[in-house]
């Protein structure tokens, strides 16, 4: 598949920038799964909580995309009650894990394409899931809610590909 060079940012915490992009971010995560959860069991197959920190992450690096990762699920929580709160850990891990991962392979590679994309998305979900294991101590439980999501997890290398290839690197 054909690669598109990108810039690419680093901002750091002392950086005003830094903050306004996450604001944003933070925004479309909050949003998106609004209208995700208007389709039954739409949270749990798209995984809209993690777009936008795929994005931010990806653009304007790992910091940005860490006050994203942190600040979604904690404010969709404390707004709208979702996710729920003995999820909420499980769910931070991965957010976490998807914002340093993207950061650092698009700081890497420079480029975006699919293989790239579909390599955070595999990374985070992985790693997420033998944490998630940890954390509930039930491997059938991980794994499922690892199947569950695949949809979602397609969605966002693709959906992420494109958003950042016509959108944000514009």
């Amino acid at each position: 598949m054909k690669t598109t060079t990108i810039r690419l940012y680093s901002l750091d915490y002392g950086n005003v920038k830094t903050y306004f992009a996450a604001a944003l971010f933070i925004l479309g995560n909050l949003a998106l799964p609004q209208l995700c959860h208007l389709i039954p069991q739409g949270g749990l197959t798209l995984l809209p909580i993690y777009f936008f920190t795929l994005i931010g992450a990806y653009k304007y690096g790992w910091k940005v995309g860490l006050l994203t990762a942190v600040f979604s699920p904690v404010l969709n929580h404390l707004l709208f009650g979702m996710p729920a709160a003995g999820v909420l850990p499980a769910i931070l891990l991965k957010s976490a894990l998807l914002a340093v991962a993207a950061g650092y392979i698009a700081n890497r590679s420079k480029h975006v394409s699919v293989p790239m994309l579909a390599l955070v998305v595999l990374a985070y979900q992985l790693v997420g899931t033998l944490g998630e294991w940890a954390m509930l101590g039930n491997l059938t439980l991980a794994l499922q809610d690892f199947r569950i999501g695949i949809p979602g997890m397609i969605l966002q290398v693709f959906g992420g590909y494109l958003f950042i290839k016509y959108l944000v690197y514009k």
